[in-house]
């Protein structure tokens, strides 16, 4: 019953997790010179620049 109600989601692809959102180019991006950081609340968190317009991209990923 709650397998029918709630599937399970499949792992996003690997080079996935490089994308954030630009949000001058709206518009998703590959993340340039990304780093991985760990913010106040302990979740993870990818922080680079986008390769078109240069403006920061930050992506939260997750639980530490």
């Amino acid at each position: 019953m709650g397998s029918e109600r709630f599937p399970k989601r499949k792992n996003q692809e690997v080079d996935n997790m490089t994308q954030g959102r630009c949000m001058k180019c709206k518009k998703q991006v590959e993340i340039k010179n990304g780093t991985e950081t760990v913010m106040k609340n302990g979740m993870k968190a990818m922080k680079g620049e986008c390769p078109t317009c240069g403006t920061k991209v930050f992506r939260i990923l997750g639980k530490a």
